[in-house]
């Protein structure tokens, strides 16, 4: 009403007085309101200073090591999950469910930390002096948990007081072979889903990791593979009628199974012990429909009464297995198993037998395991005591580095190699060591398939050493050398496959698709691989010219031999006796199992992907190891491991994966029944991970905390729901 009565007004005579009146007016009124909106703004900047109650960015470690097509992470926020017949509610809350979760531009990491120290040299929160007297004598046992200063305190503390990982880039960000140096390895090092610093240099203030509030009930997975459920290899659909039951390619559900893997059908018994088991083990322990249909075709595998022989004198190879190593050592005197040939991959499980001879050699063998063994022979190696993983092999690249195995063996192979455009064979050429063996022992030579071969062969340039077929094995054994320097290739007249292209990182794996390329060998003798390493085992503790930051591998090799020396070994209870396979979840130079290579054991190196990529390391020391992400299931049978060890692991995933209580789980599945495991972490994260072991009847062993680190040691029971 006003304002048209001032417009009326402006109509008559003299209205030029009545429209600087409403000009007027109309300013006092707009500067009212701007000022109102500053101060406002004013406000809400001060109330927002700590970002805390802004959603927390996607973490640039879900990059990983490498730019695969890594399945998408579900959104944080409320969620329910599953567990026996109640339903545990996240503690996120429903405001989560309001909240943004954009993702941070590159130009945020930085390459350094604030301090200036190197990204391979973490601080470790280690009991000390002594490992506290030996964990206090062992006398510290509490049974209502351990104890803690002032929780909430130690939360906010955690982004300064925790060690710290780098971001694992794709190129000149991981610790790869073509590291120039020590700048190359100094990133910015962010707690782990804290991932990189949000808007305005602010760090979120992250919560626990677990949900306090949870109560945790169990049932069983009720599974089509029951006793061998594999989750991200098991095809679990109740549609349809399914030929096979493991998918052609990894493939993990949405959620982590909450439920735990039944025992076998006829019960679980305690595993024969080493070295005994090399030669029988327990058949209830790995029964199978097919593999029971397998023993019957098989001569070099006798079921008698409760177990499974393997006589030594028995194997796939009908000259013997011993014949068949030696024939390979004659026809190329260069393999010297056991000094020169240290790290092998055996593609595909069969009797063993070429495992189990050449650890007598100290021959550190890994057995691949196929999507298509039905008979569930990687079960059988590893209840035997041999080192072995499961993992389709199609259209990706397995999970380990390149250039690391010194040979790779293929017995009785009847793979296409050919096929696919060389698809296959580009994979083992890019995980062999340059001028590394590659041995193929076939049982019928087909000359189309054989022509094949010899034109594959040729057009990555692999040398073929020698051919020779075995009347007494009924094999045609063939060694092949990959080249050792990058001469060669220029002389090929057909530039197919093509050298990779420089930024291709070789060393990319999780998730990341075979190349059809060809990766140019190193040459400089500061790049990994330019030079044999030296025979074993020297090389364990004698470190080759390329790696810049030894003096961090040696004060890492002193701290874990300090640890299992003083508490390990005697002062957890641990009979190691009962003890074989054995996996470092979090391993960073394989401190830890180099510790323990005098004892009766072998190591699983497990380097999980969002962190600095230093397996090539382990394997250069002539240890095993593989890429993992713990937010998903390990590519293992259940009841696969005696030990787990977990250095700071759970700290470091903060809330990366969507249910940290799933990686617990995952331990359950694939450690045996009176198995052990070792974790250091943070006292309020043991407090936490104490409440769900005791959920899953685990027996908490031992605990001890100094300040606000801990250790616990547990044993897993019988027990299922």
């Amino acid at each position: 009403m006003v304002l048209a009565r001032f417009a009326r007004h402006a109509k008559r005579p003299h209205g030029f007085c009545t429209k600087m009146v409403a000009v007027t007016f109309l300013g006092l009124i707009f500067i009212f309101v701007w000022s109102a909106f500053s101060s406002s703004s004013t406000s809400v900047t001060s109330q927002r200073s700590s970002f805390g109650d802004i959603s927390e960015p996607v973490s640039v470690y879900d990059k990983g090591r490498n730019s695969g097509t890594q399945p998408k992470k579900n959104e944080p926020g409320k969620s329910e999950v599953p567990r026996g017949d109640k339903k545990v509610e996240s503690d996120t809350g429903d405001k989560d469910d309001k909240k943004g979760n954009g993702s941070i531009p590159d130009n945020n990491i930085d390459v350094r930390n604030n301090d200036g120290k190197d990204a391979l040299n973490p601080k470790r929160e280690e009991i000390d002096p002594k490992e506290a007297e030996v964990l206090a004598r062992n006398a510290t046992h509490r049974p209502d948990g351990l104890e803690t200063e002032e929780p909430q305190k130690e939360e906010e503390g955690d982004e300064q007081e925790e060690d710290k990982e780098a971001v694992n880039g794709d190129t000149e960000e991981s610790i790869d072979s073509n590291a120039s140096g020590e700048e190359e390895t100094k990133e910015k090092m962010e707690d782990e889903d804290a991932g990189s610093k949000v808007p305005g240099n602010k760090k979120k203030k992250m919560g626990p990791l677990f949900d306090s509030r949870a109560k945790y009930t169990w049932k069983l997975c009720n599974v089509r593979s029951k006793q061998n459920y594999i989750p991200c290899l098991d095809i679990e659909s109740t549609t349809g009628k399914l030929q096979s039951y493991r998918h052609r390619e990894r493939s993990c559900p949405r959620t982590p199974p909450m439920c735990l893997v039944p025992l076998p059908h006829d019960g679980y018994v305690s595993p024969v012990r080493w070295p005994e088991s090399k030669s029988k083990i327990q058949y209830r322990n790995v029964a199978h429909p097919k593999l029971a249909a397998f023993i019957k075709t098989k001569n070099w595998i006798i079921q008698s009464e409760e177990y499974l022989n393997f006589p030594q004198n028995q194997s796939e190879f009908s000259g013997g297995v011993l014949n068949y190593i030696e024939a390979i050592e004659e026809m190329v005197p260069d393999i010297e198993w056991g000094k020169n040939i240290r790290t092998v991959l055996d593609i595909g499980c069969t009797d063993s037998s070429f495992v189990a001879a050449l650890l007598d050699k100290e021959v550190l063998i890994l057995s691949l395991g196929l999507r298509n063994d039905q008979a569930d022979l990687a079960q059988v190696a590893l209840e035997r005591g041999f080192p072995a993983v499961v993992s389709p092999f199609g259209t990706r690249r397995l999970p380990f580095p390149s250039g690391v195995f010194d040979a790779i063996h293929c017995g009785r192979c009847n793979i296409p190699w050919h096929s696919n455009g060389g698809k296959l064979l580009l994979e083992m050429n890019r995980i062999l060591r340059p001028a590394g063996y590659f041995i193929l022992s076939t049982e019928h030579d087909n000359i189309e398939e054989e022509e094949a071969m010899s034109t594959l062969m040729a057009s990555i340039c692999w040398n073929i050493l020698a051919h020779k077929t075995d009347e007494m094995n009924e094999v045609a054994v063939k060694i092949y050398q990959k080249p050792e320097s990058n001469d060669i290739y220029e002389l090929r007249r057909k530039k197919n496959p093509p050298i990779c292209k420089e930024d291709e990182n070789p060393d990319a794996a999780w998730y990341v698709p075979i190349k059809t390329c060809v990766h140019t060998i190193p040459a400089a003798i500061e790049q990994r691989g330019a030079e044999w390493p030296e025979e074993w085992p020297k090389r364990l503790e004698n470190f080759p010219d390329w790696l810049n930051y030894r003096d961090k591998v040696i004060s890492d090799a002193e701290h874990w031999k300090a640890i299992v020396n003083k508490s390990y070994l005697n002062g957890l209870g641990i009979d190691w006796s009962n003890v074989r396979n054995v996996m470092d979840m979090k391993s960073i130079y394989g401190g830890f199992a180099a510790a323990l290579a005098q004892q009766k054991v072998w190591v699983m190196n497990v380097v999980p992907v969002h962190a600095p990529d230093t397996l090539p390391i382990v394997y250069e020391r002539g240890l095993m190891g593989i890429y993992h992400d713990w937010c998903e299931a390990f590519g293992t049978y259940p009841r696969s491991y005696d030990l787990l060890h977990a250095d700071h692991l759970f700290s470091r995933l903060k809330k990366r994966c969507k249910q940290p209580v799933g990686i617990v789980v995952e331990m359950d599945r694939i450690l045996r029944p009176g198995g052990w495991t070792i974790i250091r972490d943070k006292v309020q994260i043991l407090e936490h991970l104490e409440v769900i072991l005791r959920s899953l009847h685990w027996e908490i062993r031992m605990t001890y905390a100094q300040d606000k680190e801990g250790i616990m040691c547990a044993q897993k029971t019988m027990w299922r729901p």
